[in-house]
């Protein structure tokens, strides 16, 4: 299914131009797999996957990456709001009008939960910044030494203790 039908979701990814600079290879459709079938209440459910790789913008270091997405949910067709409240937790519903529906909106609506509320690059561990505006990205090799304000303490406690 292809992402750029997806309007909703297209302000959320990162802008083509600046996916095109980092070289990228961003795919440009959504997978999915979806199931129909009955349930014991007699619900029309959906069981539905859906797999893409996303170019978002990571919010350390504010350049473009590819966030793999991978989702599976079941849901349950309903008609009406009221009905709602009557379907079982393990669904998630989704309103149907005049026994049709846009497998374009549900796949959307997926992708749109999937994405990460605030993108990070998993490969950037974290970001120093400096006075001269250089930022540089720091890999999570180098291991930051942890302020420890208390640690003095032991010491004094030792010392109390064998006079």
């Amino acid at each position: 299914m292809p992402l750029k039908r997806m309007k909703r979701l297209a302000g959320m990814l990162a802008p083509e131009d600046s996916v095109q600079q980092a070289e990228l290879q961003a795919r440009e459709d959504a997978g999915f797999r979806a199931r129909f079938a009955y349930d014991e209440q007699g619900l029309v459910t959906i069981h539905l996957s859906v797999e893409t790789e996303l170019a978002l913008v990571c919010q350390r270091s504010l350049t473009p990456y590819l966030e793999k997405i991978r989702r599976q949910s079941i849901l349950a067709a309903i008609e009406d709001i009221a009905e709602q409240d009557d379907i079982p937790d393990l669904y998630d519903p989704v309103l149907v009008e005049h026994r049709r529906m846009a497998l374009l909106d549900i796949v959307e609506e997926e992708l749109i939960l999937a994405v990460p509320q605030v993108p990070r690059n998993p490969q950037i561990a974290a970001i120093e910044l400096s006075t001269d505006g250089a930022v540089r990205a720091s890999s999570g090799a180098e291991k930051e030494q942890s302020h420890r304000p208390f640690a003095g303490l032991g010491g004094l406690m030792k010392e109390k203790s064998d006079d």
